[in-house]
Parts: structure tokens; C-alpha cells; sequence
């Protein structure tokens, strides 16, 4: 029986329970061309081999090591929905997320602090299973405090409230310190780390607070870090990625299995009109990436997400950068339709006339339980609408998921709105009007192999 507050959903082939507020949201976002943060469980369809792909990556850097990959799709092929489905999968493996859309004011390298912003959108969107929404730092940082103290009070049996026990928290507090002092900057992190501890014994809110500033990047005068913490040092443009690679290896010590850094929209460093300052972004890009295959980074992942032309154009794109070219372009052997899931940079492909049915009959499910309706819309109604999107001209090499998911949740809300409507003639007159548009070229003989 369906409550008002939740809906259903047929998942792998199970009806699974949906919370109407993560329906909505997936509804809303798709049809509002965007990816949906909760709920990607239910409407994932394909991409399986890729998934796994990054899988494996995510299970190398769960034991110290690093990876780095570039998810290449044009635009609405379902690069973010890949991102954001990943992203979900490593939060339940004990992974950190913290991700980003590059933008004119958001890049990897800057001079008037586009760096920094992106390192601060990074740090605001820190994400755990617990915090999956972003804004997790805090909680990362009382919960390894609190984690110390259990492992040491365990360990010791001495009781919390005497002074050897703090000297031995104190002590297990500074293995961590100490191992990240080796790092470049590391020093003055494992210093403000000792700062947050402290403050945490002695219930200084105020102390507290000024750390977590310092760790978001938001003081932006060394004076004023110098005068609040005791810290001759600022986080900057240049220096940002020293301090990802930080936070990384400090998660680990702090018990979780690392951290995934997602950055989407590479686009808009393809867009940035000075050669100079796109060169000095892909050189960014080339010390990650050299960062993360030469073991100088842990317990770290990068995914980027970027149109084919942003990567491959060699005058202003990724491939404009001679170093980033040679390491990132396919051998000889590659070929269109191979897909080498071992190779830094993944192309996606576009999803099967079978995966898109899948799909709808997803969104089908979705949003007549949101409604509380039951569906009109038959399978031969479905297959209709696919042969009707994928039938005209052009679709096979511009048409994308983006387009499908929105034009079908326009249908059905049509549909919920017009009960009286009959689906198979309103999909049969669209497909009419494009017959007759397009001269009566296309037929339906690429679509035989769906029967009921």
C-alpha cells in the first residue's frame, strides 16, 4: 500500500520504496535538464562497464594509491549523471567527495583567485554517506577527535576525565600530525589540526571556528591568519591542490578510505579567450595528473568531465598542451566503438535503444507513484517514443539522454494533467508532424527489433 509520503519504484526488477521527496527531486532535476544529488540508484541504466572502471580505481586508492581519469561525453551524454552516480557509490565505500563546476570565475589556475574559488567550492561540497549534501568538514574533523579519544579510552582503560588519558589522546594525535609534517605545507596543517584539537578540550567554539575558516581558504591576508592562529600562511591559487593532497592522507588517518575529487565542466577552461592562462590551467592538470601516476599523491582519485571537443581540439583544448597530448590520446590501436576502459580518459557512448526503454520505464514508475496515478502509457506506447526520438534525422550522433528524459517527463505530465488523452495517437501525431517535416525520409526499420 503507498503512503503519502513515500513512493515506489521497480528496481532490478524488486519494488523498492521511494522517499516523494528524492521522487520529486529526480523528476524535477531531469526535467529540468540537470543531475539529480539523491536518488541515481533508481533511474541507473547502463554505463556498466564504465562503472566499473572507476570502480576498480576507487579500490587502488582505498589502499594508498591515486588515479586520475577524464569522462568525455558532448553535452546532456550523461558525463554528470556519471560523476554524481560515482559519487554515490565511493560515499558508501567510506570515501570523502568534494566537487565542482568550473566556471569564468571558477578554474584550476589563477591570478585574481579563480583558483582559490575552486578550491573553496571543493571544501564547502565535501560530502560523506552520513553528510551526503556537502558542508562535512566540521564533522569530519569532531568525529576524528571523538574517534581518538574511543581508540585511546579502549586501548588504555584509563578513565576520561584524568590527565593521562588526555596526554595519551594528545600522543595519538600527533602520529597523525606527524606523518602529514612530512608533506609540503604539511607542517602548518598538522599545526592547525593541533589548534582544533586543543580548542576541543577546552570547549572554545570561537578557536574552533577560525581553524575551519583557515581549512576553507577564506582568510585571504597572511596578517590576519598570523593574528587569529599563529600561521604565517594562507591557502592560494598557487598552492591549493598541496592542500587536497593533504586533506587526502589526513582522511585516511582519520578511518575513512580516502578522497574523490570530482571537477565537472572543464568546458570553461576551453572557453578562456588567453592562451597564456589556458596553458597555465593544463599545466595545473598535467601535475595532478603526473601527481597521481607517479605516486606522489594518496589515497586520492580525480575524475574530470569535459566535451570531446574541450579535450581533443588541438588549439585550445586539453590537447593543445603538448605534455597532456601525449600522455592522454589513444594509441594506434584504438578504434571507434573499442572501448578501453584501462585508458585515462573514457569516452562515453551513447546509450542503447534497450537502455533508453529501460529508462523510461524507470521515470514511468517514478512518477506515477509521485502522483499517485496509475500509468496509461503501455510498452508499445514506450517503444512509439523511442522510435519517435531516435527516428529523427540526425539522432544518431546529436540526439542524448538529456533530450530523451526531458521531452518523455513532458509526456507524462501531459498525460497526468489530460487523462482523456489517448498516448498512442498524441506520440503518433508527433511523429507525423516529422515525418512530414523531414520529407518522408526516415522509417521504422532500424526500430524492428522492439516487439512486445
Amino acid at each position: 500500500m503507498k503512503t503519502n509520503s513515500d513512493s515506489y519504484s521497480i528496481y532490478e526488477g524488486v519494488i523498492m520504496k521511494i522517499p516523494r521527496r528524492i521522487a520529486s527531486a529526480v523528476i524535477n532535476s531531469l526535467k529540468g535538464g540537470v543531475v539529480p544529488r539523491t536518488g541515481l540508484p533508481y533511474i541507473t541504466v547502463g554505463r556498466t562497464d564504465e562503472i566499473n572502471a572507476l570502480l576498480h580505481d576507487v579500490e587502488i586508492i582505498s589502499e594508498g594509491g591515486a588515479a586520475f581519469r577524464f569522462i568525455v561525453g558532448k553535452y546532456g551524454s550523461g558525463k554528470s549523471f556519471m560523476l554524481q552516480t560515482i559519487r554515490s557509490h565511493v560515499m558508501d565505500r567510506n570515501f570523502v567527495v568534494v566537487d565542482a563546476d568550473l566556471s569564468p570565475e571558477r578554474r584550476l589556475q589563477g591570478t585574481k583567485g579563480q583558483g582559490l574559488a575552486t578550491y573553496k567550492e571543493l571544501i564547502r561540497n565535501m560530502s560523506t554517506k552520513t553528510r551526503p549534501d556537502g558542508g562535512a568538514l566540521t564533522l569530519i574533523l569532531d568525529r576524528w577527535i571523538s574517534s581518538v579519544q574511543s581508540e585511546t579510552a579502549a586501548e588504555t582503560g584509563l578513565s576520561t576525565d584524568s590527565a593521562e588519558f588526555s596526554k595519551a589522546v594528545e600522543k595519538k594525535i600527533f602520529e597523525v600530525i606527524n606523518a602529514l609534517s612530512e608533506m609540503v605545507h604539511g607542517f602548518d596543517f598538522a599545526r592547525l589540526l593541533t589548534i582544533y584539537y586543543r580548542a576541543c578540550i577546552s570547549g572554545c567554539d570561537e578557536e574552533k571556528s577560525k581553524v575551519v575558516k583557515w581549512f576553507r581558504g577564506e582568510y585571504t591576508t597572511k596578517t590576519e591568519a598570523k593574528n587569529d592562529l599563529g600561521i604565517n600562511i594562507i591557502i592560494s591559487d598557487d598552492d591549493w591542490y598541496e592542500y587536497i593532497k593533504l586533506f587526502a592522507a589526513f582522511l585516511k588517518k582519520a578511518g575513512y578510505s580516502g578522497l574523490l575529487v570530482l571537477i565537472d565542466e572543464l568546458v570553461n577552461i576551453y572557453k578562456i579567450p588567453n592562451s597564456i592562462t589556458r596553458q597555465y590551467n593544463y599545466e595545473k592538470i598535467l601535475t595532478m595528473y603526473n601527481d597521481t601516476l607517479q605516486g606522489k599523491a594518496k589515497y586520492l582519485g580525480i575524475i574530470m568531465g569535459g566535451t570531446p571537443q574541450c579535450i581533443e581540439d588541438t588549439r585550445r583544448g586539453v590537447y593543445s598542451y603538448e605534455a597532456l597530448r601525449s600522455r592522454l590520446a589513444e594509441g594506434r590501436f584504438g578504434r571507434e566503438g573499442m572501448k578501453d576502459m584501462l585508458a585515462p580518459v573514457i569516452h562515453l557512448v551513447p546509450l542503447t535503444y534497450e537502455e533508453m526503454l529501460v529508462l523510461i520505464e524507470k521515470l514511468t514508475d517514478i512518477h506515477s507513484q509521485l502522483f499517485g496515478y496509475e500509468p496509461k502509457i503501455s510498452q508499445e506506447d514506450m517503444i512509439g517514443f523511442i522510435q519517435l526520438e531516435f527516428g529523427r534525422i540526425g539522432s544518431d550522433s546529436h540526439i542524448t539522454p538529456r533530450e530523451v528524459i526531458r521531452d518523455y517527463i513532458e509526456l507524462l505530465d501531459i498525460v497526468y494533467q489530460q487523462p482523456s488523452i489517448d498516448v498512442s495517437d498524441l506520440i503518433s501525431s508527433v511523429c507525423g508532424n516529422a515525418v512530414s517535416d523531414a520529407g518522408n525520409e526516415e522509417t521504422d526499420d532500424d526500430f524492428a527489433e522492439f516487439e512486445v
